[in-house]
């Protein structure tokens, strides 16, 4: 009878039962969040139109400048002109990614720090990290990452490229590996403001520094490669998905090198984030 009731009743596994049940709710916490930034931006519609067009002009003077940059050479080390208006997409597009999923809200931990709105946010019953990171959304940078994949389709016609579904799917993966990398970095610059209340400046500087994403990594040698390949790797971030891409990836080493950077990044970020709510004192105090 207890095999034949063991046949009829498969067992229980609570943990996975625990954790379907936790992804589920945080899912629905961040649909809630989505709803509430649809709102925000619908009642500001002329920013969001402007916002979009700001950007676009921006787009194309990127590659403006690739424009005039090859018509003084006809290559970049080994990367010819459509090559760099592939990475220049790829660039944007990750770029324009983070912005609508991150960039607001890690710009925005010195002020709830500085107006003591962290009080509230620890209270939730909540991951806190996981608010702070995800309470609003750019709506205006999906329409510009679209125009930045447009980009990337025309500059792979030109090339020929004929991706396969492995390779699109590597190429996404090492997108995501690079969000991370960059949300790693500029949520513990963020985290700073713990202790100088006011971090704006550090993390707007970070984020200046995506432009150098968009340049050849042929086009580096050095110290300054060095920095911005190990140390702050936003060379890596968009040339090795791009390598992936146009077939140009001579070893798997920068790949590997990115998403071990990746996961090393995001472990500092969330040991330094960790530090930092200690040394939190809340406005009360």
């Amino acid at each position: 009878m207890s095999q034949q009731a063991e046949a009829t009743h498969p067992p229980e596994f609570p943990a996975a039962k625990s954790l379907a049940s936790r992804i589920a709710r945080y899912l629905g916490i961040y649909a809630a969040l989505w709803k509430t930034s649809v709102t925000r931006e619908m009642s500001f519609k002329g920013n969001f139109i402007l916002w979009i067009i700001v950007e676009l002009l921006w787009f194309g003077l990127q590659l403006s400048f690739v424009s005039v940059l090859f018509s003084q050479t006809k290559s970049i080390g080994s990367w010819t002109a459509w090559q760099v208006v592939l990475l220049t997409g790829a660039s944007n597009f990750i770029q324009q990614i983070y912005q609508a999923f991150f960039l607001v809200n890690c710009t925005n931990l010195s002020e709830l720090v500085r107006t003591g709105k962290m009080d509230f946010l620890l209270l939730l019953p909540v991951n806190t990290r996981f608010v702070v990171s995800t309470r609003q959304v750019d709506l205006s940078s999906f329409a510009n990452a679209a125009f930045a994949a447009c980009v990337m389709v025309f500059a792979a016609h030109k090339l020929h490229l004929h991706p396969s579904l492995v390779e699109i799917m590597g190429f996404a993966g090492l997108c995501i590996a690079g969000l991370l990398i960059h949300y790693s970095l500029m949520f513990m610059l963020a985290s700073v403001s713990f202790w100088t209340v006011r971090a704006q400046g550090i993390v707007w500087g970070y984020y200046n520094l995506f432009n150098i994403a968009r340049m050849p990594d042929e086009a580096f040698h050095g110290a300054f490669k060095a920095v911005f390949t190990f140390a702050l790797p936003v060379l890596l971030v968009s040339n090795v998905p791009v390598r992936v891409l146009a077939n140009t990836l001579a070893s798997p080493f920068p790949l590997l090198l990115l998403l071990g950077l990746g996961l090393f990044w995001a472990l500092v970020s969330q040991w330094f984030w960790q530090l930092s709510l200690r040394r939190y004192t809340s406005a009360s105090t």
